[in-house]
């Protein structure tokens, strides 16, 4: 064997990613706000990128239709080009800086105009901007901007002198937003470095403040601020605040017995306990918690559907060409034409990629449309099991794509708001050999099963699973069981307990 050094020339095939696929691909995970934040990044960065209005008539897709769909000569989307390698990708996303004509609007905004839109069941049209001017400002039925602690520190200052209000305000900063505080005394008086009886006796003051029980360490100490506060602490809701155990297990004999009372007394002490505000921070609440917007609408149009994304939360980028030529007569050093024609060529790929996007959004929810019209038509006891690979493979994309097109996104319809990945679901093989069923239908059944049991019948997991047989469900008892717990459902003894506390 020769160890001299050779050249050998070699010929083999790889799959390049350039920067501009993998912008594509990463667009395609993002939601509609995600997408908005993404954009205002580029917009940044690039002096000739600028927001336009939102797109006055998103893409429509009418699903359903007889009439064979036409040729529009899109685009190839992100998974195509993945599929066809560097060359393929590079020409197919390859832009004409002769020509450098865009498509916009969706090929079907006729459709829109004639019916005005889709609203998705939730009155949002899709028109530039949300809607009219005068539309709902959805920003105004958010929490109310004072929170718990700046409640708190001003009663605090209207109540302790300079030294007792340095404690005051450690004691709240260690209280959480449910209105529990969570250091031990200890700690706090170590930290600060002053004697623990002071900061008991500051703590008892704060725990008087407004909400009632706010302060507490404990359920036990916050149910009893309040029945104090309601002067109702006697000694047996003292007792029986202290066996707060027995009472979430459903031992009413042995609360009667230890509280000395009887079942009159246990019954309005009871009642008098589900009155309490067990979170009493939680009214004054903390970061707001974001809404979801849909992405995607779905609407009856005649005897099929239609899709549209929604407009009102994707804004519209435009390439400043008449800045672009401006900037290009200047003259300048190579370096900075360069730099100048690298911000063009990002523009371009930018509005492209998010074409690109759009569409394979509008393909992919137009599939889930056909796939699921029974559950559009009557409800999730017709949802169909589905698998992302059977979407892929109807659509010819690559599953990864239908799984990043589907992820943080949600499908706005007559029915309510879904994110897309609820309509994927196991199969569960039918008892009578028919067509498997989805999980969420038996789900459905089981939570409609539990909900109109009787108080004095509770369904055991096996009874359940005689009922769904009954029903042409296939299902063993532990999967019945998985799926209650998975809907947060309690056992058979679980919910007895539960309606016996009801009926005390």
């Amino acid at each position: 064997m020769s160890l001299a050094p050779r050249l050998d020339l070699r010929q083999s095939q790889s799959l390049v990613m350039t920067p501009q696929l993998q912008q594509a691909i990463r667009l395609l995970a993002l939601s509609n706000l995600e997408i908005e934040g993404y954009i205002a990044e580029e917009i940044e960065k690039n002096p000739l990128l600028e927001a336009g209005g939102a797109e006055p008539g998103a893409d429509i897709e009418p699903v359903g239709d007889p009439e064979p769909p036409l040729d529009r000569g899109e685009p190839a989307s992100a998974d195509e080009l993945l599929a066809g390698g560097e060359s393929t990708g590079e020409a197919a996303l390859d832009v004409d800086l002769a020509t450098e004509s865009f498509h916009h609007d969706g090929p079907t905004d006729s459709i829109a105009g004639a019916n005005g839109g889709l609203d998705g069941g939730l009155g949002m049209g899709g028109t530039a901007g949300g809607g009219s001017e005068d539309g709902p400002d959805f920003d105004s039925f958010g929490n109310p901007d004072t929170n718990l602690h700046d409640h708190l520190l001003g009663q605090a200052g209207a109540t302790f002198d300079p030294a007792d209000l340095f404690v005051a305000t450690h004691l709240i900063d260690q209280i959480d937003e449910a209105g529990y505080l969570t250091a031990p005394l200890l700690d706090i008086a170590n930290r600060l470095g002053v004697a623990l009886a002071r900061v008991e006796a500051v703590l008892a003051s704060v725990q008087t403040f407004d909400p009632t029980g706010v302060g507490a360490r404990n359920l036990a100490e916050c149910l009893a601020l309040q029945a104090k506060e309601a002067d109702r602490y006697d000694p047996c809701m003292a007792a029986l605040i202290d066996n707060l155990d027995l009472l979430a297990r459903g031992d009413l004999a042995r609360l009667k017995r230890i509280c000395q009372v009887d079942d009159e007394d246990m019954a309005d002490m009871i009642r008098e306990l589900r009155g309490y505000d067990p979170k009493p921070g939680c009214r004054y609440g903390g970061d707001p918690v974001p809404s979801v917007v849909p992405d995607v609408f779905v609407a009856a149009r005649g005897g099929g559907w239609a899709i549209e994304i929604n407009a009102a939360t994707l804004p519209r980028v435009l390439v400043n060409k008449s800045y672009y030529a401006e900037l290009s007569g200047v003259h300048g050093d190579k370096a900075s034409k360069s730099w100048l024609s690298d911000c063009l060529a990002s523009a371009n790929w930018l509005v492209k990629a998010l074409d690109q996007r759009q569409r394979t959004i509008i393909k992919v929810a137009t599939e889930i449309v056909k796939q699921q019209e029974g559950f559009f038509r009557h409800g999730v006891a017709h949802l169909r099991p589905l698998t992302l690979r059977q979407v892929a493979d109807a659509i010819e994309m690559h599953e990864s794509t239908v799984s990043r097109v589907t992820s943080n996104k949600y499908l706005s319809c007559a029915r309510g708001l879904f994110e897309l990945k609820y309509f994927f679901t196991s199969a569960i093989q039918s008892a009578d050999g028919g067509e498997a069923v989805s999980a969420e239908a038996v789900k459905s059944a089981i939570r409609a099963l539990i909900q109109a049991e009787d108080a004095r019948a509770i369904l055991s997991d096996d009874t359940l699973v005689d009922l769904l047989n009954a029903r042409g469900f296939d299902i063993a008892r532990r999967t019945v069981a998985k799926y209650r717990e998975a809907m947060g459902i309690g056992s058979s003894v679980q919910r007895r307990r539960q309606r016996a506390l009801e009926g005390a």
